[in-house]
């Protein structure tokens, strides 16, 4: 790694270089110096992102609006320039590699410990939302277009399924029937957006609780990270990605979907923190919350379908048939939240009795 981390303005020479994290996507590594300082090196994945220096334009613009309102340098993430004055480097292979300040005393979880944690995870993309309310959201690129067009997700899903590339069809019978089944609900936030009835935000797109860090003594969130799907969108979609992942009773892969569903105290706990940190949202944005959660899953479990069907090409998997558990235990969570939907709705209801 010596040749990529010479090209960036380093304090020190590099002593170490070892894997770092747990992400799907990008190759990461934490990084030592012979001062002590440490950094983290990110290897950028060509497949999961076509137009990486507008990613990489999109996250210097954002972390620079983010770093003018944060009093804790470890309140945002900041990028290391190279020599030559950019925010990344493209080796001789054309591979794309970016650093970053290491976010010292810090911690990342993988599920929350607590409420509290899940509560602080919620307080953290509720501030980032409103600290980039004033931010244009137009000056983004789309650096993956159509990311949470959910009705775009289901013409690739008709596209996966015509082509059979794995061969796994068979195997997918089911899940397809209770995707299809559902079409038309899950594309309502998409055609709400397109006549103009909800706003167009900078949004996270997605908001897992390991893209928080937490402040390690006293569990206070500090930041978000992993800022490569920072786009325009919808509130409705951060808001229902952190649902989907954190207030779900089980891991995003579990097999057993006895144990899967969605946690009414945890989608409480969420919310109290999230609206009031966001500050100003309307009422129909608030109305449309619940549906965020059920139209992220639905979606999440769609794109773990269509990648089993085109034989494991975007998710890093662990185990044959890893995308077919995660897109089963997607769909199961689901279904849960629509039979608890009333009491979704209950939750959000005070909120939007007392919007503008």
């Amino acid at each position: 790694m010596n040749q990529v981390l010479e090209q960036f303005c380093l304090e020190g020479s590099p002593l170490s270089c070892a894997p770092y994290g747990e992400g799907h996507i990008n190759l990461t590594f934490a990084v030592v110096t012979d001062t002590g300082r440490r950094y983290i090196l990110q290897r950028l994945s060509r497949v999961a992102f076509a137009d990486i220096p507008g990613l990489m334009e999109n996250v210097a613009m954002v972390t620079g609006h983010l770093a003018a309102k944060c009093s804790d340098p470890r309140g945002c993430l900041h990028l290391v320039p190279t020599r030559d004055n950019a925010f990344f480097y493209r080796d001789a292979d054309g591979e794309y590699w970016r650093v970053y300040d290491f976010v010292e005393d810090s911690l990342c979880l993988q599920t929350p410990e607590s409420p509290e944690d899940f509560r602080q995870s919620a307080l953290a993309f509720g501030r980032f939302q409103h600290q980039l309310s004033d931010f244009p959201a137009e000056k983004l690129h789309e650096t993956i277009p159509n990311f949470h067009n959910t009705p775009d997700r289901y013409r690739k899903l008709r596209l996966a399924v015509q082509a059979n590339r794995a061969g796994r069809l068979a195997e997918v019978g089911p899940e397809l029937s209770f995707l299809f089944y559902r079409e038309e609900k899950a594309g309502t936030l998409q055609h709400l957006l397109e006549q103009g009835r909800l706003p167009l935000r900078v949004t996270h797109n997605d908001t897992k609780l390991n893209n928080v860090l937490f402040d390690i003594s006293d569990r206070t969130a500090l930041c978000v990270i992993d800022l490569d799907t920072v786009m325009p969108g919808l509130v409705a979609y951060d808001f229902g990605d952190s649902i989907r992942f954190g207030a779900s009773t089980a891991a995003e892969d579990e097999t057993d979907l006895t144990k899967v569903g969605l946690s009414l105290e945890l989608f409480e706990v969420y919310a109290r923190g999230f609206i009031p940190a966001c500050g100003g949202l309307s009422r129909e944005e608030l109305e449309s919350l619940p549906l965020g959660a059920l139209t992220m899953t639905l979606e999440n479990g769609m794109r773990f379908l269509t990648d089993y069907l085109d034989g494991d090409v975007y998710y890093r998997i662990s185990r044959p048939g890893h995308n077919l558990d995660r897109c089963r235990a997607q769909l199961r969570l689901a279904r849960d939240m629509e039979e608890k939907w009333p009491l979704m709705m209950e939750i959000i209801r005070p909120y939007m009795e007392t919007a503008g």
